[in-house]
């Protein structure tokens, strides 16, 4: 049965090209079409499409408002098709953010049949993307379901059940929790689950040393056993000496990404505190807007505009780092992507432009069109470099290029990141830089992705560090780097 798609654009020339273009692949029929974003609604409501491609700038209702009250009343992929215009542009950056899956330029009257054929490439493709997507994402959540709520008796029959008992026999189960005590949870319920916190009197008295032995003891548990999360790289956990820890406060061990960088961060758990010279906290050195000591690469593709806005706003202005990014985008969205993103986080966001002097506290977005690349500047410092070089992977500017371009800056603690896209960029050249010994990489988990392909890559290869969801990643670069 092929998918059903939904066509909404204020032109019927628009509607008629766009249609013909998703039903090329056999797998697509356009069951219906809209006119504007109030029709797309009401259409939406009545067939129940799996995907809608919605234009942007339509009378009565236009495709950014259309999307807001989709995702409320009836969440399903958006492909967007926006002009090249600036008011264009911009409305299609707010559309990603509130959860359009993706976008594609739309083809004009005046454009090439050669143009239009690959317009037509892009969006089935596009299409495919979104419906192995959702098809993984309700796979999983019908195993969470199975696995949260198993099928359980209904209401009438307990109620018969109980009836059928003699009377004196209906009493509470005998210590029912002690045998629940013996089965594992759930994965959500345990997830969700909050620990009992001993009382006062009851707490533990904790001795530094102990536990420190028994870290030492267990090589090979990342010390998930004392209530930090383990690391998803096995082969990252290895022995840690007295000297590589650094206490702050109140006990709570996570495992080292890199042994070789010899730190283990402590941070704040209901363990119980320390007293004395173990309780203070190591203070960061600060270091100056140019003379930093680390540097944080992103790479992201299909859905990213939303998962970058989710971790910049985490991370604060006076971050002790510059952030060079990989948007894979074309020209002029890049630009409207990154003033966006610059009035709503706490960093300086810009476009990247050829020479520039890196400085920390700021995001550097490669334009579309340019590859981006970091090299060392004048007097320890280092700056931009465009190219206009093939594209890599059918991209330019491409993760990979400037991924590559850190390899050499061994002086630098490298800071690796790959959000949701589509496919493997990044991930083999993130491998090369942690077989180099960089100090970290991340990728996003795909309970958060869009499209769980360029990090599910890098995860396969065994290069990652830390795999976590998207609120999460800005926090940790923030403990990682300070």
């Amino acid at each position: 049965m092929p998918y059903r798609i939904m066509v909404v654009d204020d032109s019927a020339f628009m509607r008629k090209i766009i249609t013909d273009l998703i039903e090329q692949e056999p797998a697509f029929k356009v069951e219906g079409t809209a006119r504007n974003g109030r029709e797309a609604i009401e259409q939406i409501a009545a067939l129940s499409p799996d995907l809608v491609t919605m234009d942007v700038e339509m009378p009565e209702m236009n495709g950014l408002d259309a999307l807001k009250e989709i995702m409320k009343k009836h969440p399903l992929p958006v492909i967007m098709l926006s002009g090249i215009n600036e008011q264009g542009v911009r409305e299609t950056i707010m559309a990603l953010e509130l959860g359009a899956f993706d976008f594609i330029r739309k083809p004009s009257a005046t454009t090439s049949s050669h143009d239009i054929d690959e317009v037509g490439r892009e969006l089935r493709e596009q299409i495919k993307a979104a419906m192995l997507t959702k098809q993984r994402r309700d796979a999983r959540a019908e195993a969470l379901r199975q696995v949260v709520a198993p099928e359980l008796p209904t209401v009438a029959h307990k109620a018969a059940a109980e009836e059928a008992k003699p009377q004196a026999q209906i009493a509470p189960p005998a210590a029912p929790l002690e045998a629940a005590a013996s089965q594992p949870l759930p994965p959500a319920k345990a997830q969700g689950a909050q620990p009992k916190r001993p009382t006062k009197t009851s707490l533990p008295s904790l001795d530094i040393r102990q536990v420190l032995d028994k870290a030492k003891a267990a090589p090979g548990k990342g010390f998930g056993e004392m209530g930090r999360r383990q690391s998803m790289t096995p082969e990252r956990n290895q022995p840690i000496g007295d000297s590589e820890l650094k206490v702050s406060g109140v006990l709570s061990l996570t495992p080292n990404p890199n042994p070789s960088r010899g730190t283990v961060q402590a941070e704040p758990s209901f363990l119980g505190t320390l007293s004395g010279t173990e309780a203070a906290r190591e203070r960061p050195v600060k270091s100056s807007k140019t003379g930093f000591t680390d540097i944080v690469a992103i790479g992201t593709s299909t859905g990213g505009p939303k998962a970058l806005k989710a971790v910049l706003e985490k991370i604060p202005a006076d971050f002790p780092a510059p952030i060079v990014i990989v948007q894979h985008m074309p020209p002029n969205f890049t630009k409207s992507l990154a003033q966006r993103l610059n009035s709503l986080t706490d960093l300086t966001v810009i476009e990247a432009e050829e020479g520039m002097e890196l400085v920390s506290g700021t995001a550097y977005i490669a334009p579309g069109g340019f590859h981006l690349n970091v090299v060392p500047g004048v007097a320890g410092a280092y700056r931009t470099h465009l190219t206009k070089q093939e594209p890599c992977n059918g991209h330019r500017p491409s993760v990979d290029v400037m991924y590559e371009s850190l390899l050499p800056l061994q002086a630098l603690k490298r800071h690796i990141v790959l959000l949701t896209g589509m496919g493997s960029d990044g991930a083999k050249v993130m491998k090369r830089l942690y077989e180099a010994g960089v100090t970290s990489t991340f990728a996003e988990s795909e309970e958060t992705c869009v499209v769980f392909g360029m990090p599910r890559s890098a995860i396969e290869l065994k290069c990652v560090s830390y795999v976590l969801p998207l609120h999460e990643i800005g926090p940790k670069l923030v403990q990682v780097v300070k």
